[in-house]
């Protein structure tokens, strides 16, 4: 399906950092100020925007959650307007005091999210965060090429020989921990020394047995078959899906987290109600369907989702997944000062022989 390629590669590219600035309009004449992921909107969102609302806005590129999150804590949020962050770094942002309330008067397309998109343990009632895309994290595979579906994240963990060496985990703290704590029966946020050990002896073993650790080309080692088994995001694999139909997603029998990625207004804005339109803009059922359709990311806007053509949600089965089963999935939350030991954790996982 050609309409994907623009975004499947913009997104790559963000990731990878080679994309450091994606400017609509110009700075100096700007007034409201978005930071987000290279191609997580549409290009023209900037012009449509301002036809619709009059209002000027420039977009900046942030590779990763701890990219933008280190230029706001420094600032203040200063700088910025809205920011687009996965749900714990959300999280973060408003127990520091950097978030703004939520006016949900000045944001009526708020009822196009589902109920349960307004009930998500990190701010239920959304006030002050607002879901943008919503998904799992399992196992992505190429179904002619291994011998048995997998079914268990031990399959990735503690890997048949004929798959080691053949496999990939994600390299970003929480998704890399999350894979052992499920394993083992853990929560997503478990946070005790004593599993947390077993999750690190578990992850240093798996490690001997990867090709690599991988968050941005991944579903292309799939499609070449350099990997037959990942670790994956449920949009990324789509990716995959979308190049090779051999390519499968499952969840694992031990569970998925529920990822969030979210719209955050800075307390620090000086342009509040200007970022209030622009969140309810985003939120209008056509433009939150473009997210789905060209990112490949399940959205929590129940109009959006039902106007995906049916032969989408048939070649990428996961589009198709009941909101009610996506929220049983357990949430990363902010874990605080226990952040610190996962980034020691992973850092020894990753440092040992």
């Amino acid at each position: 399906m050609t309409e994907f390629t623009f975004s499947r590669r913009a997104l790559a590219a963000a990731a990878l950092g080679t994309a450091m600035l994606a400017v609509a309009g110009t700075a100096s004449a700007a007034n409201l100020v978005v930071s987000n992921w290279e191609g997580y909107m549409a290009p023209d969102i900037v012009d449509t925007f301002k036809a619709a609302t009059g209002v000027q806005a420039e977009v900046v590129v942030h590779a990763t959650n701890e990219e933008i999150m280190g230029k706001l804590i420094a600032s203040g949020g200063k700088g910025y307007d809205i920011v687009f962050v996965s749900s714990p770094f959300a999280e973060v942002l408003h127990n520091l005091g950097l978030a703004e309330t939520i006016d949900h008067a000045k944001v009526p397309n708020l009822a196009n999210l589902y109920p349960e998109a307004a009930a998500l343990p990190h701010d239920p009632g959304n006030t002050f965060s607002v879901p943008y895309t919503w998904g799992t994290t399992g196992l992505c595979y190429r179904s002619d090429l291994v011998k048995e579906a997998p079914t268990s994240w031990k399959a990735l963990l503690e890997p048949a020989d004929a798959v080691k060496g053949k496999t990939t985990m994600l390299a970003t703290d929480r998704w890399l921990l999350a894979a052992g704590q499920l394993a083992l029966g853990y929560s997503v946020n478990e946070t005790d020394a004593t599993k947390m050990g077993q999750v690190k002896d578990l992850l240093i073993s798996a490690k001997r047995t990867l090709l690599a650790y991988d968050d941005t080309t991944f579903y292309s080692k799939l499609v070449s078959g350099e990997a037959v088994l990942v670790q994956a995001w449920d949009g990324w694999c789509n990716y995959g899906i979308a190049e090779n139909p051999d390519i499968k997603y499952i969840i694992p029998s031990e569970g998925s987290d529920l990822w969030l990625d979210t719209m955050v207004v800075m307390k620090a804005s000086e342009n509040k109600d200007a970022a209030f339109q622009f969140i309810n803009f985003m939120l209008d059922a056509k433009n939150h369907a473009w997210a789905a359709e060209n990112i490949l990311y399940k959205v929590p806007n129940k109009p959006a989702m039902e106007s995906l053509p049916a032969e989408m949600m048939q070649q990428y089965p996961n589009m198709a997944m009941p909101v009610a089963d996506l929220v049983k999935y357990e949430q990363l939350r902010d874990v605080g000062e226990a952040q610190r030991d996962y980034s020691r954790i992973v850092s020894e996982i990753k440092a040992a022989q």
